[in-house]
């Protein structure tokens, strides 16, 4: 599997304006084509071709007096800016047509010089390298120092340099992960129960608290955003106010991704499979708990998990959202009314007592087996329980009701006859 692999580099002045020159050239390519593109669809002309744009925008557009200054970087820079603007129509249209899953994807909006983040990316045919001192050489820029914390595990195939809000500068490498990663195998299964009180809670009674990052550095954060407020628009102590903030930001951003780095391996090396519960986190960000849900930080750890049981051989699955982990008991199967959220433990009429998210984290756990278990003839849903009174979700219409009633009435009537 391909992975990713960023590192933070300390570019000089100097190369600091070259990579500025380099972002301002594949934003400038970037825009043309996709205004040549909105041209081209306007007056009624054919789709343009990926050769076509880059012959007119690269090729000869570096022939004219007004884009002369392209040739001051590398060329591969300006075809990636390309690939770029082709992903994202072909992103766009398989969303429209339905073949991409998912929220609905806008189509391409034109790039700013003042958008927070900026980026360009190296192939292989730019011939980037890594040399021997440990620094990365990238063709008309130079070579960058680049702080290494661990090797890579194969060479890479190509790299993006990114500049973020706060001004610091990285290098992202995309690498072909190693074939024999797999971890042993061991006999601990988990079902994992995400919530804003306790981050997570393991289906053997493990409890997770919930770090909240966002919400600790919430007095720093508002101090700096007031005195982002009192400086004057367009000066440079305004800037500098907002490269502070930005910064702050990404201190809680990098806080937030290593504890869930460090939390997910130790899930994913203690147990063979992990089972979690598809949480519609869009909708979720849309209530009166949306700061919690972006301060928690569940999409971004079950991605994790996801994709580190895929590299080190475990088994990872997904439940349906609507599966009524916390309302089902898991001893017995009955499913109850529903609870507040400040019910936090809870009697089932069998007579056992659960805790909220332990038996929530045991009901992810059993779904989860039950669907891994279906090509071996295992059962994939819970048996028939019958539901509570007043628990139907559907209410059809006063029609819809009398046939059913006139339905059920006609086919009674029959069964007398027979009988």
């Amino acid at each position: 599997m391909l992975l990713r692999y960023n590192f933070r580099v300390c570019p000089t002045p100097g190369q600091q304006l070259e990579l500025a020159r380099a972002f301002g050239c594949a934003r400038v390519v970037f825009n043309d084509g996709l205004r040549l593109r909105q041209a081209t669809r306007e007056a009624g002309g054919k789709y343009l071709s990926d050769g076509e744009l880059s012959r007119r925008l690269i090729t000869e557009a570096k022939q004219t007096p007004q884009r002369a200054w392209l040739s001051e970087v590398s060329a591969v820079v300006l075809q990636q800016a390309l690939a770029d603007l082709n992903a994202a129509y072909r992103n766009f249209f398989a969303s429209i047509s339905g073949e991409r899953t998912g929220r609905k994807v806008a189509s391409p909006r034109f790039r700013s010089r003042k958008d927070n983040r900026q980026a360009i990316r190296f192939t292989k045919n730019s011939r980037f390298r890594i040399l021997d001192n440990g620094r990365l050489r990238l063709p008309k820029i130079g070579d960058l120092h680049v702080r290494w914390s661990r090797a890579l595990p194969s060479e890479p195939s190509s790299v993006a340099i990114i500049r973020d809000a706060a001004g610091r500068y990285f290098a992202s490498f995309v690498v072909q992960s190693g074939q024999d990663e797999a971890l042993p195998p061991v006999d601990s299964e988990a079902g994992i129960d995400l919530g804003l009180t306790h981050f997570a809670v393991l289906s053997d009674g493990t409890k997770i608290t919930a770090p909240k990052f966002l919400r600790r550095a919430a007095r720093k954060l508002k101090r700096l955003r007031q005195a982002l407020s009192r400086k004057q628009r367009g000066s440079q102590n305004r800037k500098k106010a907002v490269k502070k903030v930005a910064r702050a930001h990404a201190r809680v951003a990098d806080t937030r991704r290593d504890w869930q780095h460090k939390l997910s391996t130790a899930i994913v090396r203690e147990n063979q499979a992990i089972y979690v519960e598809d949480l519609c986190v869009v909708g979720l960000s849309r209530t009166r708990l949306a700061k919690s849900v972006h301060d928690a930080g569940w999409a971004s750890f079950t991605a994790m998990l996801e994709y580190k049981a895929a590299r080190y051989g475990r088994t990872f699955g997904r439940v349906d959202r609507f599966f009524p982990s916390t309302r089902r008991c898991s001893d017995c199967g009955r499913i109850n009314g529903k609870m507040a959220l400040n019910v936090r433990a809870w009697d089932c009429p069998c007579g056992a007592g659960h805790d909220r998210d332990v038996n929530a984290a045991l009901n992810v756990l059993a779904a989860g087996q039950a669907d891994n278990g279906n090509d071996r003839g295992a059962q994939v849903r819970p048996g028939f329980v019958p539901a509570p009174r007043r628990e139907a979700v559907t209410h059809p219409d006063a029609t819809r009701s009398a046939r059913s009633v006139a339905g059920i009435s006609a086919l009674q009537a029959g069964e007398d006859v027979k009988s």
